[in-house]
């Protein structure tokens, strides 16, 4: 049972140490020679060497002319350095805007200019794709280089200079003491079906997923947690540091996802909490068993989602605790599987109620529906400044999510009796076929379970009587190997007769964002092609099939 609201909010302490620069302060003061940041394998820096730092960082970036309230682009891998340059914008009042390394051309250009910003913190690895598209970033200024590598002059139709940090003078400054209403950090969304969206949180918000960490998965200062994910995403900036520096426990940082290496990661690192998202998990739980999967320190992992098909096994096998969680950047991971509870397959767990109400909406009308009816999860937090303020510089987007005083994500879901979330889909992902709105999630699932899957995607294409057809595209152990025939009788066996994919492609890979989510926008507009097989084309029929597989199975009373 959750705590009343009034009383999980008190036990966070005053809403003037909701700031990652508060909790920094605090830890060096009282934990200073406890380990808190290490990167792979090396030497991990201790609280207090953390928050020296940041200071002397932050006196550094001052001289750049850097106010409370400003928007600060940060543009490199996962180190040290790009750690400490987040922190050091924080103690500056700064709003720190974090883009993938790997952004460039158009996509680049959007994430620099929709903030307007005129500083961006990147290391040299980043400047050729700065320098590729200079001309059309209009209100960036300077470039601060956070390593040390050689980096080339920028070209002649760039506005902005490089300066490398090393270089700048510590420049005295008044320590800044945000409010927790103010803004921290914009993140961008994925941007599948559009331009990315810059998710304006304050620092009530990344205090409060931090927290929401911390709570789920039980978190002392015992603990270690290691993380793969960058430092642009939600999951490993708040998820993983900013709840260690709340729990004033040691955080390791692993560059890379390897994830036939792992579980000996894991071991390396003594780590004992971790997260993963579900094409990560698939991944990990891909790869060949091994006697000694469960001898690990590992004991919770935050899964988001975590696979249905495949969840007890996976816990089974490297005995932990893998606690589902639902969530978005927008609105925090406000869904958690209950620490001691039981896993239910395909369950994201409860809502946090002393956070958020979390109701199933219909899409077209807005009407609440009842527990076990699919529709769309939307939120409306219980506290002012917990979850976003707004898509940056995009009002109709904002307008758009926002209507009858909830959030909607665009996500499809239900609720059971027992006020247990189950994601289904995203409403753009849902498809229409024979009057019937249908997921894909369903097909996914059934196809997940024919041997030497690894992972698979339903899409809807285009069909006559405005109407779709199902395209299922499948990566397997063996293309080669796959016999269609076999596998399309195997989901008629499994799946309504109006889920049935009429095409499937095997593929070598499916196209992914940079968080790892597969882009099933590319996929739908990839088709229908020459190397899709087509179960009428093949002659098969689905009722046929089914009738045979009706005959096939024993009737009751025989043997």
């Amino acid at each position: 049972m959750n705590r009343p609201d009034t009383e999980v909010l008190a036990s966070w302490g005053p809403s003037n140490t909701w700031t990652l620069g508060w909790h920094l302060a605090d830890r060096a003061a009282h934990l200073p020679d406890r380990p808190f940041l290490a990167i792979g394998t090396d030497p991990a820096d201790t609280f207090r060497q953390a928050h020296e730092h940041a200071t002397r960082l932050a006196s550094r970036l001052a001289g750049t002319g850097i106010r409370p309230g400003d928007f600060v682009l940060v543009m490199a891998p996962t180190t040290k350095a790009t750690v400490y340059g987040w922190f050091a914008l924080s103690l500056l009042g700064a709003v720190d805007v974090p883009l993938n390394p790997a952004y460039r051309g158009q996509t680049l250009v959007h994430g620099v200019n929709l903030p307007a910003a005129r500083v961006l913190l990147a290391d040299s690895a980043a400047l050729h794709r700065l320098y590729e598209v200079a001309a059309r970033l209009h209100t960036l200024q300077t470039v601060v280089l956070i390593d040390d590598s050689p980096a080339p002059a920028p070209p002649p139709e760039a506005r902005f200079q490089v300066v490398r940090l090393a270089d700048l003078p510590e420049h005295p400054h008044s320590p800044h003491t945000p409010r927790h209403s103010d803004l921290s950090t914009v993140l961008y969304t994925s941007g599948t079906t559009g331009p990315a969206k810059g998710v304006m949180m304050t620092h009530a918000q990344t205090h409060t997923i931090a927290r929401e960490c911390v709570e789920g998965l039980r978190i002392t200062g015992e603990d270690v947690f290691y993380c793969f994910h960058p430092l642009f995403h939600m999951a490993g900036r708040f998820g993983a540091v900013y709840s260690a520096l709340v729990a004033g426990c040691p955080v390791v940082l692993d560059p890379v996802f390897d994830p036939a290496t792992w579980i000996d990661r894991i071991r390396a690192c003594n780590a004992t909490v971790s997260i993963a998202h579900g094409p990560m998990i698939e991944m990990i739980y891909q790869q060949p068993r091994r006697p000694d999967d469960a001898d690990n320190p590992l004991r919770a992992l935050l899964a988001a989602p975590l696979p249905a098909a495949i969840g007890a096994d996976f816990e089974q096998r490297f005995d932990v605790r893998a606690l589902e969680t639902w969530g978005m950047t927008e609105v925090t991971a406000c869904c958690w599987r209950p620490y001691d509870s039981e896993l239910r397959p395909g369950s994201a767990g409860r809502p946090r109620d002393d956070l958020v109400e979390i109701a199933i909406v219909d899409p077209e009308t807005d009407e609440v529906l009842p527990p076990g009816q699919v529709g769309e999860i939307t939120v409306r937090p219980r506290h002012p400044w917990i979850i976003m303020q707004g898509y940056l510089g995009m009002p109709e987007q904002t307008v758009k999510a926002w209507r009858n005083l909830r959030f909607h994500s665009g996500d499809a879901g239900y609720l059971d009796t027992d006020g247990h979330l189950y994601f289904v889909d995203r409403l753009g992902d849902r498809i229409r076929r024979k009057a019937e709105n249908i997921s894909s999630y369903d097909i996914e699932y059934a196809a997940a379970t024919y041997p030497g899957v690894l992972e698979c995607a339903a899409v809807g294409v285009p069909a006559s009587h405005s109407e779709d057809e199902v395209k299922l595209y499948l990566r397997c152990s063996d293309n080669s190997t796959v016999d269609l025939r076999d596998l399309f009788t195997h989901l008629v066996a499994n799946l309504p007769h109006s889920m049935v994919p009429r095409y499937i492609e095997l593929v070598d890979e499916l196209p992914r964002t940079p968080t790892d989510k597969i882009r099933k926008q590319a996929l739908r507009e990839r088709g229908v092609t020459a190397t899709t097989w087509d179960y009428k084309a093949a002659g098969l029929s689905i009722r046929q099939i089914s009738q045979q597989l009706e005959s096939a199975s024993p009737r009751e009373g025989t043997a």
